[in-house]
């Protein structure tokens, strides 16, 4: 852990990944190994932790920014795997977590035979009591942005067209802290898949600094029909579907609801980002603003993936928004800030668990000066230009106002 003092608190979803191997030779249909009554022979236990705080926390650590983690755990054996895991990358960011005897810790058994798709079996636990009262205000003294991930997966903060949630950003906001958010695609079908998502992020938006949610997750909760529609079209490859006019159209509906920064994640297509066109709600992020907040005004990017080796997507979508938030404290231009973002991500999937893949800022800056190649963008992107230099695709400069 750095010396210097905590910069970031990154709060929500933590739980526990049990993760059994499965041989070469193991039978793979699903049929087959959960046949009842039948002993399935697996490899060694796989642990790791899971969830927005060690994911994007342990990350923005790893990138050599000072953070504090709040998650709440129960007093049982996963709550000590989790505590023993953040303790082993430093004591302190197991320092923050929050011990419950009321309620178990939460864990996700993941069954991922060869060639078979991932099944999960997930215990909420005490992610579903997590409440704004569980921030305590001496945790944000001192700090300068306040990350809070997967409300989607925390009923608390879901329930109520997301009253807690408000309640606790509102708070964060008025203590002087920027703030971000992340979110995760909940079981249409579930209790949260049928909350009312527009009315959500209208309440709490107003209080989002930057938004930072994939582009599936926000069609999920801004435009269910059409997201139904390109779910059955793409056959469930919706990224395929997000062309310039249908990226521009979600995200500013969502700086409309009031985030001053939205970026999209687009899986390996890379990022985009769009910006709000009034300087005012910018130049309030707080004292860790940009530099020069006018080259953050009206902007609309998009950030093409490095090409890499991939051996795991576990974790990338926060190891991106932690290489964002870690360029943005850096006060990059928007440019830079997303091409950190992706080069994060990169880093992230060239190793199977979530974080261990992230190097340290200073060497992923080398990285980006090595001449590291891009992937091709594939998605539609009308009247955008390359920009050989910043190596990003730039958005028309006629954007609406918002």
């Amino acid at each position: 852990m750095p010396s210097t003092e905590i910069q970031v608190v990154v709060a929500g979803h933590t739980c526990l990944d049990i993760i059994p191997t499965f041989p070469d030779t193991a039978e793979t249909t699903i049929a087959a190994l959960l046949t009842p009554g039948k002993l399935t022979t697996v490899g060694p236990l796989m642990t790791a932790t899971g969830g927005a705080v060690p994911n994007t926390g342990l990350a923005l650590h790893r990138l050599g920014i000072p953070t504090r983690l709040i998650g709440k755990i129960g007093d049982d054996l996963v709550g000590r795997a989790i505590l023993d895991i953040l303790r082993q990358h430093h004591p302190v960011l197991a320092e923050g977590m929050i011990i419950t005897k009321a309620h178990p810790s939460s864990y996700t058994i993941v069954i991922n035979p060869p060639g078979v798709d991932r099944i999960f079996l997930h215990c909420p636990g005490a992610n579903d009591t997590f409440g704004a009262d569980d921030v305590a205000s001496h945790q944000l003294a001192g700090t300068r942005l306040f990350h809070f991930g997967y409300p989607p997966l925390m009923r608390r903060m879901y329930a109520n067209a997301g009253r807690e949630l408000e309640t606790l950003l509102r708070r964060v906001k008025d203590q002087g802290l920027a703030t971000s958010l992340d979110m995760a695609r909940p079981d249409p079908a579930s209790e949260a898949g049928r909350a009312p998502w527009p009315e959500l992020l209208a309440r709490v938006l107003p209080h989002v600094d930057i938004f930072l949610p994939s582009f599936d997750e926000t069609l999920f909760m801004l435009d269910r029909p059409r997201f139904n529609l390109l779910e059955r079209e793409t056959g469930g490859d919706l990224i395929a579907a997000a062309d310039a006019h249908l990226l521009r159209e979600l995200a500013d509906r969502l700086l409309s609801m009031g985030a001053a920064i939205v970026a999209l994640k687009l899986g390996a297509q890379g990022i985009y980002l769009r910006t709000a066109k009034h300087l005012a709600r910018l130049a309030s992020l707080a004292s860790w603003a940009p530099k020069d907040t006018a080259i953050w005004t009206d902007r609309e990017l998009l950030a093409p993936c490095f090409q890499v080796q991939v051996v795991g997507t576990t974790g990338s979508g926060d190891c991106t928004i932690a290489g964002f938030l870690a360029g943005f404290l850096h006060r990059l231009p928007p440019e830079q800030v997303v091409t950190a973002a992706v080069a994060a991500g990169a880093c992230n999937v060239e190793q199977p668990d979530a974080t261990s893949g992230i190097p340290t800022w200073s060497i992923l800056q080398q990285r980006l000066r090595s001449g590291w190649a891009q992937r091709p963008v594939s998605l539609p992107l009308a009247r955008w230009r390359w920009e050989e230099e910043n190596r990003l695709w730039r958005g028309p400069d006629d954007a609406p106002d918002v």
